[in-house]
């Protein structure tokens, strides 16, 4: 395959887009890999699209050694099955729909779980058709309220989609297993540093799931891990609960005046000074804050609720969208406190929430940390502007209507099964896989009839893999500051062959030794154009990131050609006459063969 940078669809950038958040956004735009179509929607330019499909290709060709089938399913689907398993009202805003001609009810697919369960259901009816493990390579789309760094967060993506379908827990438990596996095998083969985590179903469902991240800085997940081997999306961490407290040497919960004091910082120092603890000094961690959120359900019910935490956490969003999915989260605006007036601004306490509240099934819910047990004693507000009440203890004068996972998590704090402090990284998510168990077998009725003849549910696993987003976070391990770096195995050539210079010769020598590793089947991108300076091709080929350059020039006149790496490592001249088996060899190394 030879590719003509003289004819080849592509523009290069010098400078940076004004949109572009992370360099794999950056560059992936300034080397005419993918364009900008509208927010976080993308058009693939023929560079972009060979790296893409060297991606697809691994995945599929791993799926299809675990076992797998590939299918192809349309992107725009009827309402009924979503109806069915109650995802039309659940995906809520960032569900695109619409409407035809007739004015039934479509939806652009975000994921394909109702259609893999019909699909098997039309087709399969006996335990002999099982076990069974379905694929595809799809765009999928989502409206994200938020689209951001490049291809990480779009609203139009690829992914790849697998379901498997056993008649029981055991047969789901293996095809989990064999699919985990071959993840590890997909990633490794991409040359993408990968963990794998702990993770909540959320929306999806279902009893075990883990995610797959590759860490880097730019990365939106939060993951911890200990010395002792406990690895966990943030979101999936659960605090280890404090045992229970006696309170029978803790004076009655008293309201006392709080003027000036609207930090946390403040409140403590005013305390401690007006009204200190005989046993120790107030702390952060010994008041309680009461954050208003507003609950958006998918049905369109708006509800207001209070969770409660220690006042030296903050509240992480994204742990608590995942324990109250799939209703949509923010924080309570003006209009919200004003529907509930026992709600004072920067003083609300317990007695006006919840079961403590005079009415209870009208009173506003109240989630507490799971770190507020019984026996524990706090500072909170009183209800009133300028008043905190003291001594409060949990179980004694307040309690809650539940317990939710809240409030962030810090490096120290430990690990829930026991195996020591964590530690807190950041990562791209790149794979899901999920055991969904029967969920969406029991919605859309998937049955078959077990040795005995009797009808079974099907039991099923997910696993999907953002490949867009696998793409993009091979941009983030694999570049510098000159351009990408691309692993010989997804980029879009195994040589990049520059011509510089003006000398006829060079370019017939370089004419040559491309038509003869192409012959060969390597892939080379040439620079032929006649009319461009050095200077702008090398710096072309450090933003293309090929892994081989090989530079016909000015050494031509010596009888020799220069081959260099583009990430670093040491430039050789080579004879023109051995330069063809010299780089056939080199790409063979890179990609695995010699």
């Amino acid at each position: 395959m030879l590719l003509r940078l003289s004819t080849l669809f592509v523009r290069t950038l010098r400078e940076d887009p004004a949109d572009a958040e992370v360099a794999s956004h950056r560059l992936l735009i300034r080397a005419g890999y993918i364009r900008r179509a509208a927010p976080g929607i993308y058009t693939w330019l023929p560079l972009g699209l060979r790296v893409l499909t060297k991606v697809e290709a691994v995945v599929r060709e791993e799926m299809v050694a675990a076992g797998a089938q590939e299918v192809h399913f349309p992107a725009l689907l009827p309402r009924e099955p979503y109806e069915q398993t109650g995802r039309w009202a659940e995906y809520g805003p960032n569900l695109f729909r619409l409407k035809d001609r007739r004015e039934n009810d479509y939806l652009l697919a975000p994921t394909h779980e109702e259609m893999f369960t019909l699909l098997v259901k039309d087709l399969c009816s006996s335990y002999k058709d099982l076990p069974l493990t379905l694929f595809q390579i799809q765009t999928k789309y989502r409206d994200e309220a938020r689209p951001r760094a490049g291809l990480i967060r779009g609203r139009e993506f690829v992914m790849k989609d697998a379901y498997s379908f056993d008649l029981d827990d055991d047969g789901l438990a293996q095809a989990y297993e064999n699919q985990r596996a071959a993840y590890q095998r997909i990633f490794d083969r991409l040359g993408l540093e990968h963990v794998i985590v702990a993770a909540v179903s959320g929306a999806m469902g279902g009893s075990r799931s883990e995610e797959f991240l590759t860490p880097t800085p730019i990365g939106e997940d939060t993951y911890v891990r200990s010395p002792g081997g406990y690895a966990a999306n943030a979101e999936a961490v659960t605090t280890p609960v404090p045992d229970q407290l006696s309170w029978a040497d803790v004076p009655a919960a008293h309201v006392e005046p709080t003027p000036d004091a609207p930090t946390i910082d403040a409140l403590v120092d005013l305390v401690n000074t007006r009204y200190p603890r005989a046993d120790r000094p107030w702390t952060a961690a010994d008041t309680l804050k009461n954050v208003v959120l507003a609950l958006t359900h998918p049905g369109g019910e708006r509800e207001v609720v209070v969770v409660g935490l220690p006042g030296d956490r903050d509240v992480d969003m994204k742990r608590i969208e995942a324990a109250l999915a799939p209703a949509e989260v923010e924080v309570a605006g003006d209009a919200d406190l004003v529907a509930h007036p026992e709600l004072v601004r920067g003083y609300i306490g317990p007695a006006v929430l919840g079961p403590n509240a005079l009415d209870p099934e009208t009173s506003v819910r109240y989630l507490l940390d799971p770190r507020v047990v019984p026996g524990t004693r706090w500072v909170t507000g009183a209800n009133e502007v300028d008043k905190h009440v003291l001594d409060l203890v949990a179980g004694r004068d307040f309690t809650g209507s539940g317990t939710i996972e809240a409030a962030e998590v810090r490096a120290g704090d430990p690990a829930p099964d026991g195996s020591g402090p964590l530690e807190l990284a950041r990562g791209i998510e790149i794979g899901h896989i999920f055991q969904l168990g029967r969920k969406y077998a029991e919605a859309l009725d998937l049955k078959v009839l077990d040795a005995n003849g009797k009808a079974q549910v099907v039991t099923m696993g997910s696993y999907g893999i953002g490949v867009t987003r696998v793409l993009a976070a091979l941009a983030e391990a694999h570049h510098d500051d000159k351009g990408l770096a691309w692993p010989a195995h997804v980029a879009p050539a195994n040589v990049h062959l520059v011509a510089t210079g003006k000398d006829a010769a060079v370019f017939e020598t370089a004419e040559r030794l491309a038509a003869e590793w192409s012959a060969q089947g390597i892939e080379v991108l040439y620079d032929d154009r006649p009319k461009v300076s050095p200077g702008v091709k090398f710096a072309d080929a450090e933003l293309f990131g090929v892994p081989l350059v090989v530079v016909v020039g000015r050494g031509l006149a010596s009888g020799v050609v220069e081959v260099r790496p583009r990430s670093g490592g040491e430039v050789h001249e080579i004879p023109v006459a051995e330069v063809v088996d010299h780089v056939a060899a080199r790409v063979a190394g890179l990609l695995g063969q010699a």
